[in-house]
């Protein structure tokens, strides 16, 4: 009998090293620290030791952002039941083409920018003299010529976008091989055919960083735009709970724009993994 139960474990212990194998560790890792944290601030909402009025426990939170998705529409004591969705479309919406305005204008930009002396003495000095302006500063002028309307939105979406895009696309192009240049031009390659061929694929990495950093800009001026200039989206929505004191709403709203922007972060990044397959290898 004891031999069976010794050469029973080293079976065992094979199965729970393959189970645990099994596991994405890494994936697990990166959720410890917000569940603590989450696990955190129940404990301390519980206890009362948080203003609750300001501070909702997350278990409120949640009840909130459910009844916010799904609950039916309609006037009464809750008037923002059912409409997570319209909002989060004419954020997506905003977002979609703010951001496109600022990727076809930014991109070709810093390509010029990078790859003509002439052009960045003419235009970087006013570029990097306008970038350091917060995208709240535009919002003023943003209504005057635009109003209450979407183009107010996106003026200040694809403007804070087009920042980083711009800058990390000049700089990308500008560091593009010089020899590799050079041969291309004795291979008898144009001026178009060398920038599609090889300035912008050695480019890409920092255009890449470029977009990642625009979109996010994107999402915070999306937000600013529709608090103020805009009265729909999600924007919209965490002044108005705001407003009437709704801050189970607030914080749903908050936790929504966080990962809707993750996500689209992700999918950015899915992107690039798919057309930089080469970077990867190299690296």
């Amino acid at each position: 009998m004891s031999i069976a139960v010794t050469s029973s474990r080293p079976s065992r212990i094979a199965g729970i090293d393959s189970l645990m194998k099994r596991i994405p560790v890494a994936r697990l890792s990166r959720m410890a620290l917000p569940l603590a944290l989450l696990a955190l601030w129940q404990v301390l909402a519980e206890l009362r030791w948080l203003p609750v009025a300001i501070i909702p426990a997350p278990t409120d939170v949640l009840n909130a952002w459910i009844k916010w998705v799904f609950g039916g529409a309609g006037p009464g004591l809750n008037p923002y039941s059912g409409t997570w969705g319209a909002g989060v479309r004419g954020s997506l919406q905003r977002i979609l083409e703010g951001y496109a305005i600022a990727v076809v204008v930014g991109i070709p930009t810093g390509v010029l920018i990078g790859r003509s002396r002439w052009i960045r003495n003419l235009v970087d000095p006013t570029i990097q003299g306008l970038r350091p302006v917060p995208i709240t500063a535009w919002l003023p002028l943003s209504i005057a010529i635009f109003g209450i309307k979407d183009l107010s939105a996106l003026f200040l979406i694809g403007l804070g976008a087009f920042y980083p895009i711009v800058v990390s696309t000049a700089q990308g192009t500008r560091d593009a091989p010089t020899n590799l240049v050079r041969v291309g031009a004795m291979m008898g390659m144009n001026r178009f055919q060398s920038a599609r061929m090889i300035i912008l694929p050695s480019a890409a990495p920092a255009i890449f960083t470029g977009l990642r950093l625009g979109l996010g800009i994107g999402w915070t001026a999306v937000v600013v735009a529709e608090m103020v200039a805009v009265k729909s989206g999600l924007g919209f929505v965490l002044w108005d709970a705001y407003y009437i004191g709704r801050m189970d709403i607030v914080l749903a709203d908050m936790i929504s724009i966080g990962l809707i922007g993750l996500l689209s972060d992700r999918l950015l990044l899915l992107v690039e993994a798919h057309l930089l397959r080469w970077n990867r290898r190299n690296a």
